[in-house]
């Protein structure tokens, strides 16, 4: 299907959308416009997809292997200090890349109760500084087709712990594993006030094939990242 500017579709499907937003017509306060909103988006079929299987918390772990990063399944999130200090004990690094597996780092303040002194970690609940080589994260969900995790944006929860260290680890539940990109927006909509100012959709590890076509990691970001599936 085409979208150019004159397209009669593309005009059809902008109208629709208008008219549930209220912007043609009288104008509608604003709880009235977004009720009108959410139940157009509601009442919108899904396009085709692929088949999922019943296993979400499988298919995520196979697709963000897929997609390079590095996955562990953990049964209690108390095994999280220990199963980080394990992920970077296990790294294989060049000498000139030694610095990386550092035991010091950042974490969300959410993951600040954990012991992280008792797995050998000298973790801090703070933004990074620019300097941490080590970003623990946690996730507000995670995407079973794409092996995808999403990640907002808030005051509590910075967003340069993930994007500036070397190493990202990520922490997210089981029971937040969704199945496709439509039931993770569906999710936010659910749950917060309207779209925070930014929603990261995390792939694997940075990479670019800008040069050459070669594939190189960490161009923007972190170098890896290491995803722990947490059941409890």
């Amino acid at each position: 299907m085409s979208f150019g500017g004159d397209d009669p579709a593309r005009a059809k499907i902008l109208g629709r959308v208008r008219d549930a937003l209220s912007k043609s017509g009288a104008a509608r306060d604003e709880a009235g416009a977004r009720a009108a909103a959410e139940a157009y988006v509601a009442a919108h079929a899904y396009g085709p997809r692929p088949r999922m299987p019943g296993d979400r918390v499988a298919r995520f772990m196979q697709r963000a292997t897929d997609m390079e990063s590095t996955v562990a399944h953990l049964a209690d999130r108390r095994e999280i200090p220990a199963s980080v200090a394990r992920y970077l004990d296990a790294l294989e690094l060049a000498p000139a890349l030694a610095a990386q597996r550092s035991r010091q780092g950042v974490c969300w303040p959410e993951l600040a109760d954990l012991d992280w002194a008792g797995a050998g970690l000298a973790i801090e609940p703070r933004p990074t500084t620019g300097d941490d080589k080590l970003g623990i994260t946690g996730a507000f969900c995670a995407i079973a087709e794409t092996g995808t995790l999403v990640v907002l944006s808030g005051a509590s929860t910075p967003t340069a712990t993930m994007l500036l260290p070397d190493t990202h680890v990520a922490v997210v539940s089981a029971a937040r594993i969704v199945a496709g990109m439509e039931e993770a927006f569906a999710l936010v909509r659910d749950e917060r006030d309207g779209l925070p100012r930014a929603v990261n959709l995390v792939s694997g590890p940075s990479r670019t094939g800008d040069i050459e076509q070669t594939i190189v990691l960490g161009a923007h970001g972190p170098y890896r990242v290491h995803i722990l599936v947490v059941d409890h």
